[in-house]
């Protein structure tokens, strides 16, 4: 079984995302949070999909657009850490992605396919990690992290950025 990563296994701005994450069950609950995504966002019009709750806020559309990028990237850290490959990763300008990708061009639609895609690789890849390599560790970012603590953060990131769209854009 799958258990909660300790504070040393990856670095502290971490912590907020891997203290919402329950201690058991990350695969049932990743593919519960992909269901409650997809509801979350299935609801929500184009219109509505544009809508920032303060100036200099991303859009509901590049919210989503985020939490699936970050999802690949972190999903391709897990992939390398828990092969054992110790190549050091390169970090990421969130902004910069959401800039580049241009979420708000396209359908909510189309970004929330991506995101199911995307959500159900990464469980594809949970699935067959070997035991063993859960306590693998890597470095992303210049920064030592393990397999475990790679998913809780995962989990963790999406559960953070679906609740500010719920408290924060969707709040009437």
């Amino acid at each position: 079984m799958l258990k909660r990563p300790e504070k040393n296994e990856y670095p502290d701005y971490y912590v907020p995302y891997v203290d919402l994450v329950p201690e058991d069950g990350l695969l049932q609950l990743l593919k519960e949070n992909l269901q409650k995504t997809v509801s979350l966002f299935d609801n929500i019009s184009e219109e509505e999909g544009l809508h920032c709750y303060a100036p200099g806020k991303w859009s509901i559309k590049e919210v989503l657009g985020h939490i699936t990028d970050t999802e690949r990237i972190m999903s391709y850290r897990l992939l390398r850490v828990a092969r054992g490959d110790q190549t050091p990763l390169a970090g990421f300008n969130e902004n910069d992605y959401v800039q580049a990708a241009q979420t708000n061009n396209l359908s909510l639609k189309t970004i929330l396919e991506d995101f199911k895609a995307t959500r159900n690789a990464t469980i594809s890849l949970i699935q067959n990690i070997p035991a063993q390599a859960w306590e693998n560790t890597g470095n992303a970012n210049g920064m030592a992290i393990t397999t475990r603590a790679i998913a809780y953060i995962i989990a963790g990131h999406q559960m953070h950025h679906c609740k500010i769209v719920e408290e924060r854009y969707l709040k009437k």
